[in-house]
């Protein structure tokens, strides 16, 4: 009898044992496939707006600027929502507008400096915590107050950040430079 006792008890543990053993690995396996999904909706959201930021390019009228805010989009055109801005959203943001003043041998998507954009992203800092948040906001006040004077270096700050390695920045358009490159996205 002791020998049947100390079988079934033995079976209990090992059973015991290997359903632990199953709903642990299904509780990481769950982390893990939550995390998955996370880092492929940053994803999601990091290739949309890089697409976006590709196909925008020029001016942006007062219109348009009052139609995306009918259709519930942000001043770039974007569905996120001040409240969602991240480090990233700032990086391209600030650095897809930069590319309207500086010189750079390469330069990928373009944003129209415009009031209501550079507002609007000073406005999300009070809103969110990101990192560089000091550097955004040295780079946001001075360009509201029309002071472009170091766009060139502002441009290659972001570009630091997004660990860039063609496209550095190398002067500041003249008035006409800068023309007819906003022309030439038209």
């Amino acid at each position: 009898m002791k020998k049947v006792i100390w079988l079934s008890a033995s079976f209990l543990v090992i059973a015991l044992f290997i359903i632990g053993y199953i709903k642990a690995s299904d509780m990481f396996k769950g982390a893990d496939e939550g995390e998955s999904l996370n880092n492929a909706a940053a994803t999601k959201t990091e290739a949309d707006l890089e697409h976006t930021r590709l196909e925008i390019q020029g001016n942006i009228s007062e219109e348009e600027l009052g139609q995306y805010h009918k259709d519930g989009l942000n001043p770039f055109g974007d569905s996120t929502h001040m409240s969602e801005l991240t480090s990233y959203h700032y990086n391209e943001y600030i650095h897809g507008m930069s590319h309207q003043k500086v010189k750079a041998s390469e330069k990928w998507g373009f944003y129209e400096i415009h009031p209501t954009r550079i507002n609007w992203l000073l406005e999300g800092l009070e809103t969110v915590d990101v990192d560089n948040e000091e550097i955004y906001q040295d780079i946001l006040e001075r360009w509201r107050a029309k002071d472009f004077s170091r766009v060139d270096k502002d441009h290659n700050q972001i570009w630091k950040i997004q660990n860039g390695t063609i496209g550095e920045a190398s002067g500041i358009l003249s008035p006409e430079e800068e023309q007819a490159y906003i022309n030439s996205k038209r």
